[in-house]
C-alpha cells in the first residue's frame, strides 16, 4: 500500500532530509514551503498523513491544522523547533497527534510516521460499521449516531469512541488512552483523557451511559 504524505516545512534542507531519508519506503511526499501553498493543497487534496512545521511563511502550521481538521481525521504531526509546553498543548488542542521538536532522530521520526499510518488504516475500511448498542460509527465517512441522530465530535473524541466501540466490554485505561491518542511523548497529565470522555459523554447524549468508568482504572464501553 502506498501512501501520500503532505510535508509543510520551509527549510529546504529538512524537507529534502526527509524525502531522501525515506525515498525507499513506500510514501509519496507533498512538499509546500509556505503556509499559503499548503492551505491551498488541503483544499483541493486528500492527504494519508501531514507533517507540519509551526512557523511558516504566510499560514502558520497550527492554520494548516485547524483546516485539515475541518475536513479530515488523518494524523497531524508537527515538527518544529517550538517546544514550549503551551505550544504542544496548543497544539493537541487543535487536535495534532504528536509534536517532535527540532532537531531529531530521521529514525524516530520515520518510525512515528509509520506507526500512525498502520493505525489509521483501518479507519478508511470501506462500508466498515461498528456498532455499540444505539451508537453507531461509520469511519469511511467519519459518521457517528447515536439513536438514529448525527453526532458531531472533535477529533480527540472521535478517536477515542472509537477505540473504546473496538474494545467493547474491556477495560481501556487512562495510561493506554493517553498512549494511544496523545502519543508516548505527552508528558501531560491523565486528566486531559477525563475531560476528553467527559465532553464525548454530552456530546452522545442519553447513549453517553453505556461510556462506564472504572473506578481507579478508567473506562468501559457497554
Amino acid at each position: 500500500m502506498s501512501y501520500n504524505i503532505l510535508l509543510v516545512e520551509d527549510e529546504a534542507g529538512i524537507a529534502e532530509g526527509i524525502m531522501d531519508y525515506m525515498k525507499e519506503s513506500e510514501i509519496t511526499f507533498t512538499w509546500a514551503a509556505d503556509g499559503d501553498e499548503a492551505l491551498a493543497l488541503v483544499y483541493e487534496h486528500e492527504y494519508d498523513l501531514a507533517l507540519l512545521d509551526v512557523m511558516l511563511p504566510g499560514a502558520d502550521g497550527f492554520e494548516i491544522c485547524r483546516a485539515i481538521r475541518a475536513k479530515s481525521y488523518v494524523p497531524i504531526i508537527f515538527l518544529t523547533a517550538r517546544g514550549r509546553e503551551e505550544d504542544r498543548l496548543y497544539g493537541y488542542d487543535l487536535g495534532c497527534d504528536d509534536y517532535v521538536v527540532k532537531p531529531f532522530s530521521m529514525a524516530e521520526l520515520q518510525a512515528k510516521i509509520q506507526s500512525f499510518l498502520r493505525r489509521s488504516k483501518g479507519l478508511w475500511t470501506k462500508n466498515q460499521v461498528i456498532q455499540v448498542g444505539d451508537i453507531k460509527m461509520y469511519p469511511d465517512r467519519l459518521l457517528v449516531e447515536a439513536a438514529g441522530e448525527e453526532v458531531r465530535l472533535a477529533p480527540k473524541e472521535y478517536a477515542m469512541l472509537k477505540y473504546l466501540m473496538e474494545h467493547k466490554g474491556m477495560i481501556v485505561t487512562r495510561d493506554d488512552m493517553l498512549v494511544r491518542l496523545w502519543g508516548y511523548d505527552y508528558d501531560g497529565g491523565d486528566r486531559v483523557v477525563d475531560n476528553h470522555v467527559k465532553k464525548l459523554r454530552k456530546a452522545l447524549g442519553d447513549s453517553g451511559k453505556m461510556v462506564k468508568t472504572v473506578f481507579a482504572k478508567g473506562y468501559r464501553m457497554e
